[in-house]
């Protein structure tokens, strides 16, 4: 356990972080499935509306810190993909 009150202080502030990410990277993966649920159902219009609200919240988790450019990148590629393959 952290024995100074600087160290407490770094414990407590991580936590607190470590939450805001947690609920941050809950709601991309919440945007997300909702998309894959509507590709794996077969609907085009909806996916397609649930891919770009996926997308918008994948590149905000990017911006908050929570993934890599590359793999928010890689994700939307992949789940643009399934879209248009769903729609062609």
């Amino acid at each position: 356990m952290a024995n100074t009150a600087s160290a407490k202080k770094s414990v407590r502030k991580l936590m607190a972080r470590t939450d805001v990410n947690k609920a941050n990277r809950s709601r991309m993966r919440t945007f997300v499935r909702k998309a894959e649920e509507s590709i794996v159902a077969g609907n085009a219009a909806e996916a397609a509306t649930a891919m770009k609200t996926a997308e918008s919240e994948i590149m905000r988790a990017v911006s908050k810190g929570i993934l890599k450019q590359n793999t928010a990148s890689r994700k939307v590629s992949r789940l643009v993909k399934r879209v248009k393959a769903l729609s062609a």
